[in-house]
């Protein structure tokens, strides 16, 4: 490269967008994916072994899946092929295949065919390059953010290995934000920005995992704080401010400490919505929170926490609720396992309420606390030796089974809390069956009267 092309290359990158100029060159400045490009990953030993094999890539926005397909080409010296689902059709494939056989017959160099967006082409359109996949003519390396099991024929799917790539962790995109922040050749070092750290944390919500919206946001952002300074006449370093940030996205941050006292007065809120019976109350801070960046999970497992401490077996399902919402935001992640936190928000609210569980079990603790380790009574004991059996382990028990109803009078406490109760179930839902029932039991217990039997083989 000449003087010319040098200066005619630093003009263009000054006009490509920061996320642009940011892009990877190589897997050590690669951010993020460690289980796929990490030490020992599958990815890294094809790089590092020159065996490189068609794959799908399939992961979120902005998560590196044209970064990757690139730095594969670059580092394994092949020629690599930009190939786009959306504007490209069968003829422009066939030329990609011609030029594929020149450059393995010219230069014996193998093709990475790379297509964005692979779900977009239709089933002729990859049949069109199904065979030279198959014969090894071009490597594929297909990008989707949807699902390739729907998306891609089965004959090209089976040809690929699918690789599937996560959003983007927060600690990831801080650091992609930093890396832009520091680097003087590519990023926004010469301007000697500082982002405040609210700014940062506003910039990493919105983002989403998605490094290209961090990194074109906080491009915006800086250029806003630029112009702000030239403006001032002001030569010094300045920094980039909440304020900035959401003059640059046009999206305010919502007012929320994650680990401060807003974080603890919301889900107060929440928590007191759900037990108050108030659905839309519920729905509300529940958004706030989601919102504002709070964990899902965090939100998930309070409300888990919520079903045995305020409902109860009042309505036994709603436990059953709260884990398949979290299971199902697992599944789904942003945005649609959203709603099915937001289904077991309003199934909790709504639900008959009763903290008989909660009350009985920190009864029963505080005697635990007060009492001991009161010995096990010989009867319910465990006999598994002769011995034992001698010295009264498991004398007399009787196994409720073989009496009337699956119920027989019998003492099952320490000697020392005989009759001693500590659930006391509520009339409310299905906890005004079991006190029913439990009712009856205990007015046995009261009165001890010989049980009928069923088939006492004991």
């Amino acid at each position: 490269m000449d003087i010319f092309d040098y200066h005619a290359q630093k003009a263009a990158s000054a006009t490509m967008p920061l996320a642009e100029r940011m892009r990877p060159r190589n897997i050590a400045e690669f951010v993020g994916q460690h289980q796929t490009v990490g030490e020992g990953s599958l990815i890294r030993h094809a790089i590092e072994t020159d065996g490189i094999f068609s794959m799908i890539l399939w992961g979120p926005p902005g998560c590196g899946k044209t970064t990757l397909a690139r730095i594969i080409a670059g580092e394994t010296r092949s020629h690599f092929v930009h190939f786009s689902a959306v504007l490209s059709g069968v003829k422009e494939i066939r030329a990609v295949i011609e030029e594929a056989r020149n450059q393995q017959k010219l230069y014996r160099k193998r093709t990475i065919l790379f297509v964005d967006e692979i779900h977009r082409f239709n089933k002729a359109q990859q049949d069109a390059f199904l065979h030279h996949v198959e014969s090894g003519l071009i490597t594929l390396i297909g990008a989707t953010t949807e699902n390739p099991s729907f998306e891609v024929i089965a004959p090209l799917l089976s040809r690929c290995r699918v690789i599937t790539l996560v959003q983007l962790s927060k600690e990831n995109i801080s650091a992609i934000i930093e890396l832009a922040l520091d680097d003087v050749e590519r990023g926004l070092g010469e301007l000697q920005l500082k982002l405040a750290a609210e700014a940062r944390e506003h910039i990493i919500r919105i983002s989403e995992g998605d490094a290209r919206v961090a990194l074109n946001s906080l491009e915006v952002a800086a250029s806003l704080v630029m112009s702000k300074q030239k403006s001032k006449g002001a030569a010094t370093a300045d920094v980039i401010t909440l304020e900035d940030v959401e003059a640059a996205i046009q999206q305010k941050a919502l007012v929320y400490d994650k680990a401060g006292e807003q974080h603890y007065n919301i889900i107060s809120a929440l928590h007191k919505s759900l037990r108050g019976s108030d659905p839309d109350a519920a729905l509300y801070w529940l958004a706030r929170m989601l919102a504002a960046g709070e964990d899902p999970f965090y939100i998930a497992r309070r409300m888990v926490r919520f079903a045995s401490e305020d409902i109860g077996n009042a309505d036994p399902q709603a436990l059953g609720i709260a884990m398949n919402a979290m299971e199902a935001f697992k599944f789904l992640g942003h945005p649609e396992g959203e709603l099915a936190l937001a289904q077991a928000a309003v199934y909790l609210a709504t639900a008959p309420k009763s903290n008989s569980i909660y009350a009985a079990y920190g009864k029963a603790q505080q005697v635990v606390k007060k009492s001991g380790s009161l010995p096990v009574p010989l009867h319910i004991r465990n006999a598994p030796t002769r011995l034992m059996k001698d010295i009264g382990y498991g004398k007399d028990y009787k196994y409720a089974h073989n009496y009337k109803d699956g119920f027989v009078v019998q003492e099952y406490l320490p000697e020392k809390l005989k009759g001693q109760h500590f659930y006391e179930p509520s009339e409310r839902g299905y906890e005004k069956v079991i006190k029913q029932r439990l009712d009856g039991w205990r007015r046995l217990q009261a009165k001890p009267q010989q049980m009928d039997k069923r088939d006492d083989k004991t």
